[in-house]
């Protein structure tokens, strides 16, 4: 486990929620710590290669600015890990998870329009040679992923 500062801490704590919708976001998230842009860039790139952080960025409502779709897969364990980095590679694709189910690769496909959405899922499906099972959202569910390092 990473020893986080206390400056990583806050910068964590305070923009799981409510990222800055300015021009310079990591310069008004700088001001607000205390310290430079670069400092807030450097960090968070650090904490991503770390893997304390897997992505930063805004989360949009479903469908507003593009498409996306929940895909599944039915992967056999000892090739789980290489199809799971060769999904992970495609841009398009946001994150990725295994399950204990006979679908055990889960994953999310984010593109500007559904048939480019289909055609990731496709692509995905030729190379591997594992149907890709896709399931676009019918119901939306607000979820708040953020969790609080410090109490404050």
């Amino acid at each position: 486990m990473t020893t986080l500062s206390p400056t990583a801490r806050h910068l964590i704590d305070g923009f799981q929620r409510g990222l800055p919708l300015r021009p310079r976001p990591y310069a008004e998230m700088a001001d607000r710590l205390g310290v430079d842009e670069e400092t807030v860039l450097a960090l968070l790139a650090r904490l991503q290669a770390e893997g304390v952080v897997s992505r930063v960025g805004a989360v949009v409502e479903p469908h507003a600015a593009g498409w996306s779709t929940l895909a599944a897969m039915s992967v056999p364990p000892w090739a789980l890990a290489q199809i799971a980095d060769f999904v992970s590679a495609y841009p398009e694709v946001n994150h990725n998870y295994e399950r204990e189910h006979r679908l055990n690769l889960w994953f999310v496909v984010t593109a500007p329009t559904p048939e480019a959405v289909r055609r990731v899922l496709d692509g995905i499906e030729y190379r591997v040679g594992v149907p890709v099972l896709d399931l676009p959202l019918e119901e939306a569910f607000r979820l708040d992923l953020g969790f609080a390092l410090q109490w404050h």
